[in-house]
């Protein structure tokens, strides 16, 4: 069994590490499948049966489908969340959101292989989408990857927060989405701790070895604020603008942040910063 840190946060081992690379493999081909799909004239639910068949065709389950923070409500409906253009996160992935050329669409997506989770997020540019949207997508990639460098033993919570809103505000005028963030992971998709997407240096929860996180910045185009629609999931910008999101599940070891969820196009990625390898 893994061993629990204070306050009630689980220490996987190295082996539990590695089935937690197994899960992430699931959804870093998913996303993949998911990528290769996005066009013109698909909806976001075609999207949807897309990652579904690669987890369930790996012998996973979608840790999303039927998803409910609070029990007594419905459950989340989809395998991924497909959140396009003003839609930040956890838009519900519908026949009726079909997608234009120009568009981008955030794709989070989570599986369960084995009893272990793991949770990635992308955001795919449509056809031909504008410079200011890829400048943003790309603000909000590489803060996500400044706050996963943090992922050191005897580092801080507030060490990551700082560093992915630093990095969010050296690339311009964007905004941080604070209302959302991200958050420990293990034999559940959600657990503590909470991580902040901003934070002072030094302060908050001290990093173990064995801890696994998710880190998944969103940035905007316009104002942080946002609201969520009537349907009680999806959360979009208040004042229009377009968001990306970011999101990769973390292990912090000894040789520095190993990332479960990485894909073969974070090959190049990981080898610059000097991340462990994940074994691909």
């Amino acid at each position: 069994m893994f061993r629990k840190s204070k306050p009630d946060i689980q220490i996987k081992t190295p082996d539990q590490i590695r089935s937690m690379r197994e899960a992430g493999k699931v959804v870093a081909r998913a996303l993949d499948a998911v990528r290769a799909a996005a066009a013109p004239g698909l909806s976001t639910l075609d999207l949807d049966a897309v990652a579904e068949e690669v987890i369930r065709g790996a012998g996973a389950v979608p840790s999303f489908k039927g998803y409910r923070p609070i029990p007594s409500e419905p459950g989340f409906p989809g395998s991924i969340c497909a959140s396009v253009n003003e839609e930040v996160v956890h838009g519900i992935p519908r026949a009726s959101k079909v997608l234009a050329d120009g568009d981008v669409v955030s794709v989070d997506c989570g599986a369960i292989l084995d009893g272990w989770h793991g949770d990635s997020a992308v955001t795919v540019p449509v056809g031909t989408v504008s410079d200011e949207d890829v400048r943003m997508m790309d603000a909000c990639r590489e803060a996500m990857w400044r706050g996963i460098a943090e992922l050191r033993p005897g580092r801080r919570l507030g060490d990551i927060g700082h560093a992915i809103d630093a990095s969010i505000r050296s690339h311009g005028s964007y905004g941080n989405v604070q209302e959302y963030g991200g958050h420990g992971i293990g034999t559940e998709m959600h657990m503590e701790p909470h991580v902040l997407n901003h934070g002072k240096p030094g302060k908050g929860l001290r990093l173990e070895e064995g801890m696994c996180l998710a880190i998944e910045p969103m940035a905007t185009r316009g104002t942080r604020h946002v609201a969520v629609l009537e349907d009680e999931w999806t959360v979009v910008t208040r004042d229009g603008g377009r968001a990306a999101h970011f999101e990769h599940t973390v292990a912090v070891t000894a040789e520095g942040p190993m990332v479960l969820t990485a894909r073969e196009d974070d090959r190049a990625e990981l080898e610059k910063r000097s991340f462990p390898d994940p074994g691909w």
